[in-house]
């Protein structure tokens, strides 16, 4: 049995089912250190704990966001992890004071130390040399690497990390869940549509309201699209977020039907995946895009652009959705008609979806995060 200390930033909903899994993997003793319980600056997820079946600790910290940064500052590392007594540490992220001070405490405790990383070459990173020279020195002092998919694989390419040490735990959600929830809405869709105010038929958008998740294309390419077809199908933003003041100046008084729904928790949000005919996720940066496996599970479509970690590995080539340039507002309209006016098309790539996503779900990350870490305590000893 191997000791198992996990380090991550905040109890997100996502994270639950998977650590959930991992502490069942057979060989694996669980420890999930939380450097916060959440980010209220950004996240109004509700904190599920009632789900939590790991074991698990929080760290007392300190959170400021100065000059667009966002500033963690925690205690106490070095004692926990002593407590904790790891045969390996997983850790999420390079950029908190934490890391690096157990970074340390497993280099002078000769513990095998991994990182789980998640950025792409196509993420917006400010470029500054010292902050890249101390990525560098981070990352040369990992014994390996847990990535979730191709993009952040790739990534590390570029650091000149041996594949050898690289393992893909595949990035996942609830897929139970989800699948289970749109398929409940799904029999009573009239009463749930009217219930969240919903048009008949819409596109929709689910995600933090921000500039760089390309909401204003998105607008743009849903007001490019023929009049009959706007008077068919609605526009759903669904999230909250800096731009949302914004946005709502900018649909007010709108013909058609854009709707800015709002934040929604996971139960809520399942019906608008439901009830939805594709998800669209424009984004011009983003490592991931977890919302898309959340879609996926509900056997929605995906327009999405190629700049969202997961295009590669969950849209690309797999006959559920289409890819399309960030920030390119004709093509993303032109994909949009595509998958409007075609019910066939829409259905055969809702089932796609529900296929793909099947190797997508916590128990395979659990495994290639259990796998990862155990292959290279056997390559250590």
């Amino acid at each position: 049995m191997s000791r198992i200390v996990v380090i991550t930033e905040i109890i997100a909903p996502y994270r639950i089912p998977v650590f959930n899994a991992l502490a069942r993997y057979e060989g694996v003793d669980l420890h999930v250190i939380f450097l916060a319980e959440t980010d209220a600056t950004q996240r109004q997820w509700r904190i599920y704990k009632e789900d939590i079946r790991f074991d698990y600790e929080v760290l007392p910290g300190w959170r400021r966001r100065i000059r667009g940064h966002n500033v963690l500052l925690n205690w106490g590392t070095e004692k926990t992890l002593h407590r904790a007594a790891p045969d390996a540490i997983l850790c999420g992220g390079y950029n908190y004071f934490a890391s690096w001070t157990a970074l340390r405490w497993a280099e002078r405790n000769q513990v095998p130390f991994h990182l789980w990383v998640e950025s792409t070459r196509k993420d917006f990173r400010s470029g500054d040399r010292w902050t890249e020279s101390m990525k560098v020195k981070f990352l040369r002092r990992c014994q390996g690497f847990v990535v979730p998919g191709q993009s952040a694989g790739e990534y590390l390419d570029g650091y000149a990390v041996p594949r050898n040490r690289i393992f893909v735990a595949p990035n996942a959600v609830d897929n139970q869940f989800f699948e289970q929830q749109s398929f409940s809405v799904r029999r009573h869709a009239g009463l749930h549509r009217s219930n969240l105010g919903l048009p008949r038929r819409f596109f929709l958008f689910s995600g933090r309201l921000v500039k760089e998740k390309g909401i204003f294309d998105l607008l743009a390419a849903y007001r490019a699209l023929p009049s009959v077809l706007r008077r068919e199908i609605g526009l759903v933003f669904v999230g909250d977020g800096p731009a949302y003041a914004e946005l709502d100046r900018k649909v007010s008084g709108e013909p058609g039907s854009i709707q800015l729904a709002g934040f929604a928790q996971r139960e809520r949000l399942a019906a608008y995946y439901a009830l939805a005919d594709a998800l669209i996720f424009p984004t011009h940066t983003d490592p991931w895009g977890l919302v898309v496996n959340e879609a996926m599970a509900c056997g929605l479509p995906v327009i999405c652009s190629e700049a969202a970690g997961c295009a590669e590995d969950l849209v690309q080539g797999c006959g559920n959705g289409l890819i399309v340039p960030a920030g390119d507002v004709a093509r993303l309209s032109a994909a949009m008609a595509e998958v409007a006016a075609d019910d066939e098309l829409r259905l055969r790539m809702g089932e796609c979806s529900r296929e793909r996503i099947r190797n997508y779900s916590p128990q395979i990350c659990a495994a290639g995060i259990a796998e990862a870490i155990l292959a290279r305590e056997v390559c250590a000893a």
